[in-house]
């Protein structure tokens, strides 16, 4: 099969299962409608010290990284759940170019839903806002829309990566789920040297903010979290190459 047949036959695949579908549209729905359901509870409370006009409005990408996470398992794990993937590796023998179409696809797609998701959740929360909301010609809000869009995207991708790996997509979300909930959220708050900043979700969550929290810059968190997300790739690619279906 050549690039094209294989690029067909993974959208195919992708768009065609339940779960996958489904955790995409919870990308939308989760992401823009806890940022705006927390901008409109913040639109008539009093501003306190902690109030950053940009993370009100992008705060839904927390939770929707979730469903970004699902998603990019889902869309690798499955054919070993399934037992297809021994037909899939029979009829496209290039290791490489089947996992290079699989990540097109969830890179691809998490980004095309996550954008307008993120924009949608800035202009309807800035609304709420009111004359708090930040506008798209300010400082640090349109990278905040579409840094928000990256880091959901980047988090896609490193749970593909993983579940090639463990080919189990309840290992994967044993690990990730709990990770960017509960673990990364104790670090950060027990870390005297700062490493829990660049794990990939607190990382990556700085390009959130129109003041960061920690030291680390909004852009170079994004590269922290590509970083991650590219070693998971990377050993997807090397346990594809090396292990039998």
């Amino acid at each position: 099969m050549n690039a094209t047949a294989v690029l067909r036959s993974e959208w195919i695949k992708i768009t065609t299962l339940r779960g996958t579908v489904w955790s995409l549209a919870c990308v939308l729905l989760v992401t823009a409608g806890f940022g705006i359901l927390a901008s409109t509870a913040q639109g008539g409370a009093e501003v306190d010290g902690d109030f950053d006009p940009l993370f009100s409005v992008l705060t839904g990408v927390g939770p929707g990284q979730i469903a970004a996470i699902v998603f990019g398992t889902l869309a690798v794990s499955s054919e070993y759940q399934s037992g297809l993937i021994r037909a899939t590796l029979a009829a496209v023998p290039r290791r490489g170019l089947l996992y290079a179409a699989k990540l097109a696809h969830v890179g691809g797609l998490t980004f095309a839903v996550a954008l307008p998701t993120t924009l949608l959740s800035f202009l309807v929360g800035g609304a709420a806002l009111g004359d708090r909301a930040l506008g798209l010609g300010d400082d640090h809000a349109l990278l905040g829309v579409v840094g928000g869009a990256v880091y959901l995207t980047l988090m896609a991708l490193l749970a593909a990566g993983l579940a090639a790996v463990l080919r189990s997509g309840i290992a994967v979300l044993g690990i990730l789920i709990p990770f960017v909930l509960v673990v990364s959220m104790v670090l950060g708050v027990g870390s005297s040297a700062g490493f829990a900043d660049y794990l990939p979700d607190r990382a990556g969550q700085q390009v959130l903010f129109a003041d960061p929290p920690t030291d680390v810059p909004p852009l170079a968190g994004l590269a922290v979290t590509a970083l991650w997300a590219g070693a998971a790739v990377l050993a997807g690619w090397w346990t594809l190459r090396r292990r039998d279906a």
